[in-house]
C-alpha cells in the first residue's frame, strides 16, 4: 500500500464509525418519547400488572416478605435486624440501583447487594441469580420503590461501566449482526414474530413473564436476547452485564419502576 493510502482508509473508517453511530443515537427515543413496555401490552395484560391479587409476581413479593424476617446463616441474622420495616427502609432503593460498592470497589445490581449482605452480615451462602430465593427478596426490597423514577446515582465512579454498557448496547454480535439498539431504538414498536418490540426499559425487575411463567431477573432476559441473535450470553454477574445494566437504568432514568411487572 503507498504512503498515504493507509491514513486515508483510517479516516474513512472513522468517518463511517461515526456515521453509524449518530444515526443510532438519532433513532434513540427522545426523553418525552419514552414508553415502559407496560405501554405496549393488551388492556387485560395491565390489568393484571395493575390488580397485586391477579399479579403472579406478588407471590415472589409475599414469599420475600417471608424471607425478610427468616434467619440465615451461620450467624443466624435475618434481614430486619439491620433494615427494619422494609416499607420504609427500601423505599426508593432500587431505583438507584445498580450503584458502587465500596467494599468490592465495583459496582453491583440490587440482586448483587442483596447476596453481599448475605455473605457478609449473614454469612450465608450466595445465591445465584435465578435462584427463587434471591428473586422473593429482591422482589420485595424493590416493590416499596413502585411509582417512584428510576434515578440511577450521580456517581462518577459507575461513569466508565455506562460508557461500556452503551457501548455494548449499541455493538452488533451475534451471528444474526445485531444490536440491541437496532430493535429497542430503531424499531420500538413495530412487531417481531407478531409481538411488539418495546423500548428495552428496566422499569419492573424481577418480572413475571408469562413465557417463563415465572418471576426472572434482566440478566434472564438480556441472556434471552443474546441468545435470539446466536450470541454468546454474558454470565449472570459477569462486569459486561453490570455494565448493561448501569447503561439500560440511566436510559430508563425518571419513569416509573413498577416491580414486580407483567410481561407476555
Amino acid at each position: 500500500m503507498t504512503r498515504g493510502v493507509l491514513p486515508r482508509v483510517l479516516v474513512t473508517v472513522a468517518m463511517a464509525v461515526a456515521a453509524a453511530l449518530a444515526v443510532a443515537r438519532a433513532a434513540q427515543p427522545a426523553p418525552d418519547d419514552r414508553r415502559s413496555g407496560y405501554d405496549f401490552m393488551t388492556p387485560a395484560l395491565r390489568a393484571m400488572q395493575d390488580d397485586e391479587t391477579s399479579n403472579p409476581g406478588t407471590l415472589w413479593v409475599g414469599e420475600g416478605e417471608a424471607l425478610w424476617s427468616t434467619k440465615a446463616g451461620a450467624d443466624e441474622r435475618w434481614c430486619a435486624s439491620c433494615h427494619g420495616d422494609a416499607a420504609t427502609s427500601m423505599r426508593g432503593v432500587a431505583a438507584r440501583y445498580p450503584a458502587f460498592d465500596d467494599a468490592s470497589g465495583a459496582p453491583v445490581t440490587l440482586s448483587g447487594r442483596i447476596n453481599a449482605c448475605r455473605v457478609r452480615h449473614q454469612r450465608a451462602p450466595r445465591l445465584d441469580r435465578e435462584n427463587d430465593t434471591l428473586l422473593a427478596l429482591e422482589a420485595f426490597v424493590a416493590r416499596p420503590s413502585r411509582g417512584q423514577p428510576v434515578a440511577p446515582p450521580a456517581d462518577a465512579r459507575l461513569a466508565p461501566g455506562r460508557a461500556r454498557g452503551e457501548a455494548l448496547f449499541r455493538q452488533r454480535m451475534g451471528q444474526l449482526d445485531l444490536s440491541c439498539a437496532q430493535c429497542h431504538d430503531a424499531n420500538a414498536g413495530r412487531r417481531l414474530a407478531g409481538s411488539v418490540i418495546p423500548q428495552g426499559h428496566p422499569t419492573g425487575y424481577p418480572i413475571y413473564r408469562l413465557e417463563w411463567q415465572s418471576v426472572g431477573s434482566l440478566a434472564r432476559r438480556i441472556r434471552g436476547c443474546m441468545t435470539g441473535v446466536r450470541a454468546e450470553p454474558f454470565g449472570d454477574d459477569a462486569p459486561e452485564a453490570v455494565d448493561l445494566e448501569l447503561y439500560l437504568k440511566q436510559r430508563a432514568a425518571g419513569l416509573p419502576v413498577e416491580t414486580p411487572a407483567v410481561r407476555p
